[in-house]
């Protein structure tokens, strides 16, 4: 297990790299590009500049998240080959600076979703939640509006101002395109892009849907174990993975997430690991909260022993933490909250290398 923690960049954080060099055992830093619109090719000379980046702070940079796919793609639209193609060519330049595993995920319109931006929990820390009643008294702009407006000025992936310019155009385009029809449209993304990944020996790893459910009637497909084993099963080869974020996956009660890390594991296509907590306190509404899993509904220390007992040597990254002591910046992505993640996983993979040394 490779331990690595999200960065995003010097001009986009509140703290700096050295900052995050300072946590025990960590690995690397999983980095991205977040100048360059969505669809284009990504410039060699920016991805040089973040790896000498992360590398001047003696960390390694092995792992992208995201290459973000243009929605043309998503629909199926005819001018997805071309775009296709850039993704293509920024997988033939990321392979020159070594990247081994990039993350990207197939949501339409929104990448992740959430009503709230900073809830504060009985101890005075703030948390992303998520309230599928405050939802239905939303639409799509007036969520849009809030996100920006809760985000106090700083970037969120995913809710780019560009993107949400154009909303009900993109919803009266996926009225058309139902879970099938997505699922035909990754398939085709799939076949073209995994020949090349092969070629530059990286490994895709498709995110889960957060949350794993329809938002605004918009199709979802990474919802569940039966459909992340119909994506692997759309290109049989290694380079078609998974990535497995325990918080999205586990706001359904019904994903049993440590038996889906042993099934997808066993089968080789595990490539990256997400670990977060959330709090569930009725189906749709939950918050997220510190990793430790008497704070959350899930229980962390089964789902690193089940990373343990496939031998997964890939990144794994703590995911959202709280924001803690006063700290503020991007939400969920602080550094100390995250910080203590990493401790609290370290702990329970130290735990269970100590456990065989005695055996």
């Amino acid at each position: 297990m490779k331990m690595s923690f999200r960065w995003y960049g010097q001009q986009n954080e509140s703290f700096p790299l050295q900052y995050v060099r300072q946590i025990p055992g960590l690995h690397g830093v999983v980095g991205a590009l977040f100048d360059v619109p969505v669809g284009e090719v990504w410039p060699l000379d920016k991805i040089f500049a973040l790896k000498r980046e992360v590398e001047s702070a003696g960390l390694a940079l092995e792992t992208i998240e995201s290459v973000n796919v243009h929605e043309v793609i998503k629909l199926g639209g005819p001018a997805r080959d071309r775009y296709i193609e850039n993704y293509s060519q920024t997988l033939r330049n990321l392979a020159q600076i070594g990247i081994k595993v990039v993350c990207y995920n197939f949501m339409p319109v929104f990448d992740w979703t959430r009503t709230e931006l900073a809830k504060t929990l009985p101890d005075g820390s703030q948390v992303l939640a998520y309230d599928a009643r405050v939802l239905r008294e939303l639409t799509p702009e007036k969520m849009a509006a809030k996100m920006q407006q809760d985000a106090k000025g700083v970037m969120l992936t995913g809710w780019e101002k560009e993107r949400l310019q154009s909303l009900q155009l993109l919803f009266d385009q996926y009225k058309h395109i139902d879970e099938d029809a997505l699922f035909a449209n990754l398939g085709y993304f799939l076949r073209a892009i995994i020949p090349i990944a092969e070629q530059c020996g990286i490994k895709m790893a498709i995110h889960p849907d957060d949350p794993p459910w329809s938002v605004f009637g918009l199709p979802r497909i990474t919802t569940c174990r039966a459909n992340l084993q119909r994506i692997v099963d759309l290109v049989d080869s290694p380079s078609n993975g998974l990535t497995l974020c325990s918080g999205s996956l586990g706001a359904n009660p019904a994903n049993d997430i440590p038996a889906i890390i042993r099934h997808f594991g066993k089968q080789g296509r595990l490539h990256f690991g997400h670990v977060r907590n959330i709090k569930i306190h009725e189906p749709g509404v939950f918050d997220e909260s510190s990793h430790k899993t008497d704070d959350g509904s899930l229980d962390i220390v089964e789902i690193m022993q089940a990373y343990w007992d496939i031998g997964f040597d890939g990144p794994l990254r703590p995911d959202h933490g709280r924001m803690i002591w006063g700290e503020t910046g991007r939400p969920g992505y602080g550094l100390y909250d995250r910080g203590l993640g990493i401790m609290y996983l370290h702990g329970i993979w130290d735990t269970l290398n100590k456990q065989i040394s005695r055996e």
